[in-house]
């Protein structure tokens, strides 16, 4: 039974919870929308259930110390705490801010406020492994899947998502060009430029998951400069709130059910799931039943949810008889230097990147350690942000030419930003603390991570990288904060990754959980590598290539 639901915030229809629906999809972010919309499609009834609340356009402010500060967009500490410990012989202790494990809660999910990058991963990220050899003491291994299986799927992100760009040196092999041009160039993107000219390197139009031009029925970007931690306003930005769900909504079988946060998915003595446990937004308990349920919550929820679902079955969580649910975290490298120019750049307009530069992605045995990445000129700071941590190390906190100093240098600087790879440790992991609870009285998310040697050695290499660039560029003074092991995580990778062999992963190639037959899992949790860091266009390639796999299953009754 369904019935019509005039009072949501979208177009889509109400389904009853003791109704069994074909598909409840956990999360609706860069994947779970994306499975919404192909499932619904294909003319499956899908309930998506996202722990966050469904904002409409209108409600996005330029607001930076609620974005950034008071966490309009992101679950609030004092609600939701994270700790966080180096290894499992170490205390962990609570981060409020910023704290252990960062995501946006909201419908749309982190889609909504990032900033954008949407690098293709390239062919030798899915073989490493193989072309270099094993790395002692790590997870480090092949993808289950190549670069030409998933190319197609990159293809329906560019031009269904909605991705702006120019192929650039070295890039991969592509179907089909980018639906829309790149975004005007910036000053940042022109110093750069000039900067890797003088020094043998290639920089080239960023591609960016936000519209230069009309799309999809969608506008254009209107260059207002709040883009990370802020959502979209007019739609430019292609997130899963903006792009995808619009689209599931509109085929009348996907309800979105917002401030629903899952505590627990119910399996039957033959293994199967069955049901979708939830607290609605007054706090009461709902079960959604469901043929299958497809598991999109990140890479940090993905894998405590799979924990919370224990049973005399499962005993060590739902789908974890490889031990592997919430081990292999990565999180991706990431380094900056500023640099000070003479005239004025105002990189505060604007998108963040508009240039990369792709001339070090390999890993190379001359360096002396595992990874490779890209580098991209950006202003990543806001006003308040700025003026707590924006100034160089040796400038006065306080005073009249503390004052000057932020007028001059605000509108002056830009970064240079380093994306790097992490390699895949056993002891780095998410897992659910025993003493601290969340409002609901679950496990904390408790953030197990200590970065392998070879991940600093190889920031720190970008990061002398990015000097070069600026004083390349003709920058007046170049400053940078030193490459520090990580405690917070943003790109949430690897928590649940996907293998042939049962013992050794939690999924297969098609998304199924080896365990259980009608439960798949797909969002960053998935990654069996890091990549090169930006992986939102990734994950949304798996979830339009997994969704085919799963509507072929389920046409065929093999699920």
């Amino acid at each position: 039974m369904r019935v019509r639901n005039n009072a949501a915030p979208g177009a889509g229809v109400r389904f009853q919870t003791r109704t069994e629906v074909d598909f409840v999809v956990i999360g609706s972010g860069a994947a779970g929308g994306v499975l919404a919309k192909e499932l619904s499609s294909a003319g499956f009834s899908v309930v998506v259930l996202e722990q966050g609340p469904y904002l409409r356009p209108s409600q996005f402010r330029h607001d930076e110390l609620g974005g950034f500060y008071n966490f309009d967009l992101l679950p609030k500490p004092s609600d939701f705490p994270t700790t966080f410990r180096k290894t499992e012989k170490d205390e962990a202790t609570v981060q409020s801010f910023p704290p252990s494990v960062l995501y946006a809660k909201l419908v749309g999910g982190s889609s909504v406020h990032f900033t954008a990058n949407y690098w293709r991963f390239r062919p030798i990220d899915f073989v490493e492994r193989s072309r270099i050899g094993g790395i002692a003491g790590t997870g480090f291994a092949d993808w289950p899947i190549t670069y030409p299986e998933l190319e197609p799927y990159y293809t329906k992100v560019d031009w269904e998502v909605g991705v702006s760009g120019a192929p650039g040196p070295g890039d991969p092999f592509r179907s089909r060009p980018y639906p829309v041009p790149p975004l005007p160039v910036k000053s940042s993107g022109v110093l750069l430029e000039q900067g890797a000219r003088k020094l043998g390197l290639h920089a080239a139009p960023a591609p960016m998951a936000i519209l230069s031009r009309p799309h999809n029925h969608r506008a254009s970007c209107i260059h207002c400069g709040f883009c990370m931690f802020f959502g979209c306003e007019v739609g430019a930005k292609s997130s899963s709130l903006a792009s995808m769900i619009p689209l599931a909504e509109a085929t009348g079988r996907c309800e979105i059910r917002p401030e629903s946060t899952v505590f627990r998915i119910e399996t039957n003595a033959a293994g199967r799931v069955t049901q979708v446990l939830y607290w609605d937004r007054d706090g009461r308990e709902q079960a959604q039943r469901a043929k299958a349920v497809v598991v999109s919550a990140n890479g940090a929820e993905t894998a405590r949810l799979l924990l919370l679902s224990e049973s005399s079955r499962f005993p060590g969580g739902l789908a974890n008889s490889s031990g592997t649910v919430g081990k292999y975290l990565m999180l991706n490298g990431y380094c900056t230097a500023y640099g000070y120019f003479e005239q004025p750049l105002n990189e505060y307009k604007s998108v963040q990147v508009t240039r990369v530069i792709m001339d070090y992605y390999d890993t190379d045995p001359a360096r002396g350690c595992y990874g490779g990445g890209g580098i991209d000129a950006r202003f990543d700071m806001y006003p308040v942000l700025f003026g707590l941590g924006g100034l160089p190390g040796d400038a006065p906190q306080w005073g009249p030419e503390y004052k000057r100093m932020l007028a001059e240098y605000y509108t002056h600087t830009m970064a240079v930003a380093g994306h790097s790879t992490s390699l895949p440790l056993l002891s780095n992991s998410i897992s659910l603390d025993p003493k601290v609870k969340d409002k609901y009285g679950r496990p904390a998310l408790r953030l197990t991570y200590k970065d392998h040697p070879d991940d600093l050695k190889i920031l720190r290499f970008f990061q002398d990288r990015c000097k070069e660039l600026l004083d390349a560029a003709g920058a007046k003074r170049v400053w940078a904060n030193p490459v520090r092991e990580q405690n917070v995580a943003v790109h949430l990778l690897g928590t649940c990754r996907m293998g042939d062999h049962p013992g050794e992963s939690v999924v297969d190639k098609y998304h199924r959980a080896h365990d259980v037959r009608n439960l798949f899992v797909c969002d960053g949790s998935s990654f069996v590598t890091s990549g090169r860091g930006q992986p939102t266009m990734t994950i949304q390639a798996l979830a339009f290539r997994a969704a085919d796999h799963i509507v072929r299953f389920a046409r065929r009754g093999d699920i």
